[in-house]
């Protein structure tokens, strides 16, 4: 009764507009108190804030927020969509396909899908509209897009998903990449998809000559250097995931330097937005790890493993139902509040029926990315509807319709092969 009322105490202060951080962080202590006192409580909740902030394998998240701040500060976003442009520009649809392409290169460095979507918004619409792209198969594409964000490696949410189930972020990383290349081809199917339904909504562009091409691409090829150099390190065990996040950041500030794209003043300013953003997501996960004792105490988890038993779902049935359950919160919650709110919950339930949580974690991802893209929120949605103003919001959810089948085909397989997912991270070098 008390993990009930805890819930239902959590989510009026959400609804309220108390911060996510402090509502999840004063409901766990409050909870806790009430089972076992208001000193153990106050004992644990210090404890776990001096454990988050001072743990090492948490210095990836600043880390890598401040590779992708001063890849951003560079420009890479423009020359990500042009090298995608000079390559598939010229094919029908292939200003969309070259979006998705820039999405996906752009995500493996921001490691946020709304970051991602309003970058490209305001990169990759202009030039589609002046092609005479349809609106809703260019402001699908920038949406969908954007969803990789969260799955392509180095990604936030995987970050805070290895810290919370103390899985390897390592691991998590490198199982990212089958899936986050699977569903940039995917994506470039449903473009492919719509053209041939509509073939006036994607005209083809421009072709450019082998020297424009090769222009294009080089202005990227350090950058995507820095990806495989951080990315193999990784996979060949050479430095840890903390090792590859300094790499990154350092790989990232001379890159920057060398465009000139950095001055005293600029690099304040990314410093700054680094800071501020890291200190949100360790309040968030402070607070997320305060609930998660919380609801561990009460015996939500186990009581949820009794209820499922009881009735008679075997594994792949319970998979499918958090599947189901996931799609249906995320017209209500984005893509973080969704992590900490029921990973304490589902996770034992899942290592209990034998999953790999590796393989559960980018299961997870996955089906919190359809979540930004699907109506009535959609996170992705409104983001692009902020940058692009006269843009109706009727028509971006008619464009992302044939990338949301996309992406059930890729959660299909993902349920079907799970070694798609495990493969990679089982060859790892330890």
């Amino acid at each position: 009764m008390i993990a009930i009322a805890g819930f239902v105490a959590l989510f009026a202060l959400l609804f309220f507009g108390v911060p996510l951080a402090f509502a999840l962080g004063l409901v766990g202590y409050l909870g806790f108190a009430l089972l076992s006192g208001f000193k153990p409580a106050g004992a644990m909740s210090a404890q776990i804030a001096w454990d988050t902030v001072s743990s090492y394998s948490l210095s990836v998240l600043p880390l890598f927020v401040l590779m992708g701040n001063l890849v951003n500060r560079a420009g890479l976003s423009r020359d990500l969509y042009a090298a995608s442009n000079a390559i598939v520009g010229h094919f029908r649809g292939g200003l969309a396909m070259a979006t998705i392409v820039a999405c996906g290169g752009f995500a493996a460095v921001s490691g946020s899908s709304l970051a991602t979507a309003a970058t490209m918004s305001s990169i990759a619409m202009p030039s589609m509209r002046s092609y005479g792209y349809s609106p809703a198969l260019s402001s699908g594409s920038v949406a969908a897009g954007g969803t990789l964000g969260i799955l392509i490696p180095p990604s936030v949410i995987m970050v805070i998903y290895g810290s919370m189930t103390e899985t390897s972020i390592g691991q998590l990383f490198i199982a990212g990449i089958v899936p986050g290349v699977l569903g940039i081809l995917l994506y470039a199917l449903a473009v492919r998809a719509t053209i041939w339904f509509d073939p006036s909504s994607g005209p083809a562009g421009p072709r450019l000559s082998l020297g424009e091409r090769l222009r294009a691409i080089g202005q990227v090829w350090v950058v995507l250097g820095l990806f495989a150099l951080i990315i193999g390190g990784i996979y060949l065990g050479v430095f840890t995931a903390t090792e590859a996040a300094g790499i990154g950041a350092a790989g990232a500030f001379f890159i920057a330097l060398a465009k000139g794209s950095l001055t005293i003043r600029s690099l304040i300013e990314v410093l700054i937005e680094t800071a501020r953003t890291s200190a949100m997501l360790m309040v968030v996960l402070v607070g997320a790890l305060i609930f998660s004792n919380f609801v561990n105490i009460a015996g939500v988890p186990s009581a949820v493993v009794s209820g499922i038993e009881a009735a008679g779902l075997g594994p792949t049935g319970v998979i499918l139902l958090l599947i189901v359950f996931y799609l249906v919160l995320g017209c209500v919650f984005d893509s973080l509040a969704m992590i900490l709110l029921t990973v304490p919950i589902f996770f034992p339930l899942v290592t209990q029926l034998g999953f790999d949580p590796i393989w559960f974690g980018i299961l997870l991802v996955v089906t919190v990315e359809i979540s930004l893209i699907t109506p009535p929120i959609g996170m992705n949605i409104f983001v692009i509807r902020t940058v692009v103003k006269d843009l109706p919001v009727t028509t971006i959810y008619r464009g992302v319709m044939p990338f949301i089948l996309a992406d059930f085909v890729r959660l299909a397989l993902i349920v079907l092969l799970p070694a798609l997912i495990l493969f990679l991270p089982d060859q790892m070098a330890h």
